[in-house]
């Protein structure tokens, strides 16, 4: 499908020169004068090489044709990353390259819809938020309130983030996945 270059967004994925890239980033620049053009931050996702392309307004791009299904992640061994899928119960492992960071969001029997293209998957489509339990970080303070400061902590799949200083080990906290960062305390 054919997108304009002002339709593209973060996340998606495209085929640029025949190979599939998803975008990390992407700005909007109007200057004063001149054309309004789009920069792409993309990563491709066979190689892994990242990659930079400036788009004019009116240049199109292709969006990658995907196909998505509903998957349960079960386990991982060390290297794989084991999901089954909810309809026909098959097992499937997925690398951590194809995974990138989302394996650090995954608890087993999280529930997450894998991309394909061509019967082959690229990538990992999160839900927005998930819950993680606090393993690791400072003692909270008992006068701490809700402030702009914020302290190291480790949560249970090993992804670091920055909470506030109210938060202790043990606690659940919502993390948004989208950039990593602490949401609220989760109920």
């Amino acid at each position: 499908m054919k997108l304009k270059a002002t339709q593209l967004r973060k996340g998606m994925i495209i085929e640029h020169n025949n190979e599939l890239y998803q975008l990390s980033e992407v700005f909007h620049n109007t200057p004063g004068k001149g054309p309004a053009s789009v920069q792409v931050k993309m990563k491709n996702i066979r190689t892994g090489i990242n990659a930079e392309k400036r788009f004019r307004s009116d240049e199109t791009a292709i969006k990658a044709s995907l196909e998505s299904k509903e998957m349960e992640f079960l386990y991982n061994d060390g290297e794989d990353y084991y999901f089954m899928d909810t309809e026909t119960f098959d097992q499937m492992p997925l690398r951590t390259d194809i995974l990138g960071d989302s394996h650090l969001y995954l608890l087993p029997n999280a529930k997450v819809t894998i991309n394909f293209y061509r019967n082959n998957p690229v990538g990992v489509e999160l839900p927005g938020s998930v819950e993680l339990k606090i393993t690791e970080t400072e003692p909270s303070l008992k006068t701490a309130t809700v402030t702009s400061s914020y302290k190291p902590a480790v949560v249970e799949t090993g992804l670091k983030i920055q909470v506030p200083p109210f938060i202790s080990e043990g606690e659940v906290v919502r993390i948004d996945t989208s950039d990593g960062k602490y949401l609220e305390r989760a109920k």
